[in-house]
């Protein structure tokens, strides 16, 4: 017997992993699709949407083609979609989450019901933030904003009714609610983790939830129109990805069993916490730091080119070999939102003075690529997916790395609605794939002969 209860854990977690190893060849026998991805790197098939579509390469002759990429919502590009609320200066996110949870965009007198409607819903029930936050803080945001949105479940005298009136409303309310849960949570975070004075701010009628956000994070809620500009557009531009994405999925497969939409949701917000996931852009902020670190002279091509290449060596930084923020599952010449981010990015940077740290991202999107697959010999195309510049964005917005992955939430959570939506309305099977079992049969041997 093991006494002491460490030393048992550690020979459990061994005895655990050991019998949870299967053989990598089994995977080509049974052609298991793992990762739901075909063998050229596509993905499986496993279901239809009309919310969202992302494009990043084409098929010919079944072959995969590298092509410039492109996102749209409800069929409309987003390129397009960022270009119509910009020209004439208003904040986009709201338009994009009616456009998703309903199908088409919204005209004047829609708009403004629709934002009336979430200003309705943006101040949490009442002891909420008292009893469910401030009394329970978490250490990780996505956490608490989990934990928050389980605990709405309490507060709803109709949470399990799936007729899609009820699960909108419920929408409506967690796209409302969110900004307030993620900036609270942050602020609980911070006093009793950090030390640092606690701020409630209240979230103020009219002003959408970039602004909101803003507002309730910073000490003395002040922001500059830029600064909101650009976190709008950030929400826009992470609201919908497709069905296929990690979190999204998550969405359809949990709405399939019939259960209730703040079960769904928090189902959604484990996955996106993930690091593989919504937590990516974590991944390139604390890689950036190592490379400013490191070179010396952010403007020369030949210091930041060489140790890039020690990184991919796995002789500099984590040594993993990965340059974080390269690389899309499917994108392939060019991710769009990083594309669209990246404009903002300079034009926030100038404002920042921060032109030189702008320079030194731009000279490693270009020549990551080419130094990737040079050392590793491959002829993949890749480029700098949204995650390269997001965090810098944040940065610059100086919005705590806290709250990087609970923004992304704040802005999906739009997204994963329409699809829940689009589960209930259209789905009607459980999701239920097949795992095939490659254990051996054995005998029940007794206790005594064990």
């Amino acid at each position: 017997m093991v006494n002491n209860k460490e030393e048992a854990f550690i020979k459990l977690a061994e005895l655990a992993k050991n019998n949870s190893k299967i053989d990598l060849e089994l995977y080509t026998k049974y052609n298991v699709k793992r990762g739901l991805r075909n063998a050229d790197g596509t993905g499986v098939l496993v279901g239809l949407t009309e919310v969202g579509d992302v494009h990043g390469y084409i098929i010919d002759e079944n072959e995969k083609v590298p092509a410039e990429g492109r996102l749209s919502y409800r069929g409309i590009d987003v390129a397009e979609i960022i270009k119509g609320f910009q020209k004439e200066k208003r904040f986009g996110f709201e338009e994009v989450c009616y456009l998703l949870l309903f199908g088409n965009l919204p005209g004047k007198e829609e708009l403004a019901q629709f934002q009336d409607l979430l200003d309705e819903n943006r101040k949490l029930p009442e002891g909420f933030t008292e009893n469910m936050i401030l009394k329970a803080p978490s250490n990780d945001v996505m956490n608490k904003l989990a934990r928050s949105i389980l605990v709405s479940y309490s507060y709803d005298k109709n949470p399990d009714d799936i007729n899609i009136k009820n699960v909108l409303r419920q929408s409506i309310e967690l796209i409302a609610g969110m900004p307030t849960m993620a900036a609270y949570g942050y602020q609980a975070k911070a006093h009793y983790y950090d030390g640092k004075s606690l701020f409630i701010h209240n979230p103020v009628k009219g002003m959408g939830a970039a602004q909101n956000l803003l507002h309730m994070i910073r000490p003395d809620s002040k922001y500059t129109q830029l600064e909101a500009e650009i976190l709008d557009l950030a929400l826009v531009l992470h609201a919908e990805h497709g069905g296929g994405n990690n979190s999204s999925f998550t969405t359809h497969v949990v709405t399939s069993s019939d259960t209730d939409t703040y079960s769904a949701i928090a189902a959604s917000i484990g996955s996106l916490k993930g690091p593989k996931h919504g937590g990516a852009n974590i991944r390139v902020i604390k890689m950036m730091e190592d490379i400013k670190a490191n070179v010396k002279n952010w403007g020369s091509e030949s210091e930041v080119s060489a140790y890039l290449a020690k990184i991919v060596n796995k002789q500099a930084y984590d040594k993993t070999g990965l340059i974080y923020g390269l690389g899309h599952a499917v994108y392939t010449k060019s991710d769009p939102r990083a594309v669209i981010l990246k404009v903002k990015a300079a034009e926030l940077a100038k404002e920042k003075n921060r032109l030189e740290e702008y320079n030194l991202y731009t000279i490693i999107e270009r020549l990551a690529p080419s130094i990737f697959n040079e050392i590793k010999k491959s002829n993949k195309v890749i480029s700098a997916n949204v995650d390269f510049y997001s965090g810098f964005v944040y940065g610059m917005l100086d919005i705590p790395k806290d709250l990087y992955t609970p923004i992304f939430a704040i802005s999906r959570v739009s997204g994963w609605c329409a699809h829940r939506i689009e589960e209930l309305v259209s789905g009607g099977r459980i999701i239920r794939p097949a795992y095939k079992s490659v254990v051996k049969k054995r005998e029940y041997t007794p206790l005594e002969k064990r």
